[in-house]
């Protein structure tokens, strides 16, 4: 006999624990029922690799909060339980206890936060023992557990994106030997070539191997040694292999029960974390996401858009009308003493969903070079030609140039769909030692304006076109 559940949430991470927490929070009379099939809910995906270099020295330290804790605020937790099926006609869902025992659940309403898995590329060998993939808590530890065992002094990552990027930092601080290959000719393919040799010489400065525009064709075991073979005929040798190459959405649960998917193959849903199916919600890596520049669902797995698509789902699950106005896109990554991030378009991006994109790169000082310190970042200002519409900024930078919030000040500008002009009406703070009369971010806009020849007037006029 099927046990009752006013909210069932499949998920435990980000997107999960956000939505019995806005849940609780509204109507304290609901205890939300949130399944997962790990033994670790709510902890920080992001900070995996800063556990793997011990500057997070206990991985419970990623937990956002602990299990007592969340069941002391009123929801249940059930962990090593894995959602079988969903029957969205009965509104129930078959589970998988950790005993192996199956049992049905009905619910009155339903969350799907499932989130992504590792995308498996094709190399022959991929499944040798040394060969890991790192998504999950789990992985992660037997990855230090295995570096632990088998005193590992070297490393090969196959990937170049946040992940292994910041793993090639950690794993570095953890006196390992990182080599480091990518498909792509230079390493985070997020920002623009040009900034990610400026990325790829930070890693080499501090001792990583890359091989750019390379493939690992396979992988053999000999010993305790891996050898990777490209598809130049290169081959590297290592004693453990991290594969981080993407992931994509785990889907799998909802398409027989005939929930709907859409971009990147993920569960399509309107702006309030709703799906086709009546009382069905969904949020976080599993789902799409509405970006807020092409005005069109995208789908776009960040952390932080996870936390907000939850808190939106549980609101609306409980009777709410709360729409998710949008993501720009805004990433931020640290490798050694570089500072990498973005938001919004880049020119390739614009032009795939029409804009007339032109991208301007300048380099700025952090505040006024007469006060001692001041050091320079990077920035590229991307804008469209036709109406002056700011669409995008990158930035690479030294931590004391504050390249992550200074992006943050773009991200805001975008979602407020401003024109790059606007950006120097920012009423932004300054002082000698921390910035300039005109933020570096205005001194992009400015050398922006000059370069397309965008003057103040021309750039009203487009608004008010775009407007009408």
């Amino acid at each position: 006999m099927a046990t009752e559940e006013r909210l069932l949430i499949i998920g435990g991470s980000d997107a999960g624990l956000s939505a019995a927490v806005r849940a609780r929070e509204l109507d304290p009379t609901i205890n939300p029922l949130m399944v997962l099939a790990d033994e670790y809910p709510n902890f920080s995906i992001c900070g995996i690799p800063f556990y793997l270099s011990r500057e997070v020295p206990d991985y419970w330290h990623l937990a956002h909060r602990t299990r007592a804790e969340i069941e002391s605020s009123g929801i249940k937790v059930q962990t090593s339980t894995r959602a079988l099926s969903i029957d969205a006609t009965r509104k129930t869902c078959r589970l998988r206890t950790p005993s192996g025992v199956d049992e049905d659940v009905k619910f009155e309403k339903l969350i799907v936060a499932t989130g992504a898995k590792s995308i498996i590329p094709t190399i022959d060998g991929i499944e040798s023992p040394g060969v890991f993939f790192l998504r999950w808590m789990d992985e992660a530890r037997t990855i230090d557990a295995y570096i632990e065992k088998h005193r590992v002094k070297s490393v090969l990552l196959i990937g170049a994106g946040y992940i292994n990027l910041e793993l090639a930092d950690g794993l570095t601080r953890r006196r390992l030997d990182v080599t480091l290959i990518e498909r792509n000719s230079t390493v985070l393919k997020t920002v623009d070539v040009e900034l990610g040799r400026l990325v790829q010489r930070q890693l080499e400065d501090h001792g990583v191997t890359v091989f750019p525009g390379q493939r690992a064709k396979s992988i053999s075991r000999e010993g305790n040694r891996l050898t990777v073979t490209l598809e130049n005929g290169k081959t590297i040798s290592s004693e453990l292999v991290v594969v981080a190459t993407g992931a994509r959405p785990q889907t799998a649960l909802v398409e027989s029960a005939g929930i709907a998917l859409g971009e990147g193959h993920a569960i399509r849903i309107n702006q309030r974390m709703e799906t086709n199916i009546d009382d069905v919600y969904a949020a976080g890596d599993c789902a799409e996401t509405f970006h807020r520049i092409i005005g069109r669902s995208s789908y776009l797995p960040l952390g932080s858009t996870s936390h907000k698509q939850g808190r939106i789902a549980g609101e609306n699950a409980i009777g709410g009308t709360r729409e998710f106005l949008g993501t720009v896109g805004t990433q931020v990554v640290k490798i050694f003493d570089l500072i990498a991030a973005r938001t919004g378009l880049k020119d390739d991006d614009g032009r795939l969903f029409g804009f007339d994109p032109v991208t301007f790169e300048g380099e700025y000082w952090d505040h006024k070079v007469y006060y001692p310190g001041a050091k320079k970042l990077v920035i590229r200002l991307t804008g469209d030609r036709r109406t002056g519409r700011l669409l995008g900024v990158q930035m690479v930078g030294e931590p004391e140039t504050l390249v992550a919030k200074r992006i943050d000040t773009a991200a805001a500008a975008l979602f407020a769909h401003s024109s790059v002009d606007e950006l120097n009406d920012l009423d932004l703070s300054y002082s000698p030692p921390l910035n300039s009369p005109w933020d570096p971010l205005q001194a992009s806009a400015q050398a922006w304006q000059k370069q397309v020849g965008f003057a103040h007037t021309e750039v009203s006029i487009a608004r008010e076109n775009v407007a009408t």
